[in-house]
């Protein structure tokens, strides 16, 4: 699977907010050696992206201001 631009190029929210999410699900994904990973060829960060854009994941944003 290679990285979802389409949706990328759909996607009206954030794009810096969407793009970590990215990250630390792959991250995450690589952390306990997901089996899907093998399935998307090790491509993490393609799957986090498809995970995110295809709502499997769900992100939010926390405020830490104190």
């Amino acid at each position: 699977m290679i990285f979802p631009l389409e949706n990328l190029v759909k996607f009206t929210g954030n794009v810096y907010e969407i793009t970590v999410a990215a990250s630390r699900r792959a991250f995450q994904l690589s952390m306990i050696k997901d089996a899907d990973i093998e399935e998307n060829d090790g491509k993490v960060v393609s799957l986090a992206a498809k995970q995110l854009f295809g709502q499997q994941v769900q992100y939010r944003i926390e405020n830490n201001a104190k």
